[in-house]
């Protein structure tokens, strides 16, 4: 077995929430899960910090993290692309 195993990267597409500090986005993921006994969905979200090198994210933002080796104490994900931008407030 010489082959080395392929790690498949985790992606997760979010909304950023907020980009006020430099080089970091707070990036939202929704989910929606059914409750075990009443069987109602419920809505939950994720907060991920995510590293932006070139700080191209802004707020209202649709981008695409991806997971990577911990930056910081909370920050182990990093931006892979800017889905859709927000319009214009």
């Amino acid at each position: 077995m010489a082959e080395a195993a392929e790690s498949v990267q985790r992606t997760l597409t979010g909304k950023v929430v907020s980009a006020k500090t430099a080089k970091t986005i707070a990036v939202e993921i929704p989910r929606v899960l059914k409750h075990a006994r009443y069987g109602k969905y419920i809505r939950r979200t994720t907060r991920l910090l995510a590293h932006d090198e070139a700080g191209q994210a802004r707020e209202g933002d649709t981008v695409t993290i991806a997971q990577c080796r911990p930056v910081s104490k909370r920050k182990a994900w990093a931006l892979v692309a800017v889905v859709e931008r927000a319009g214009a407030v």
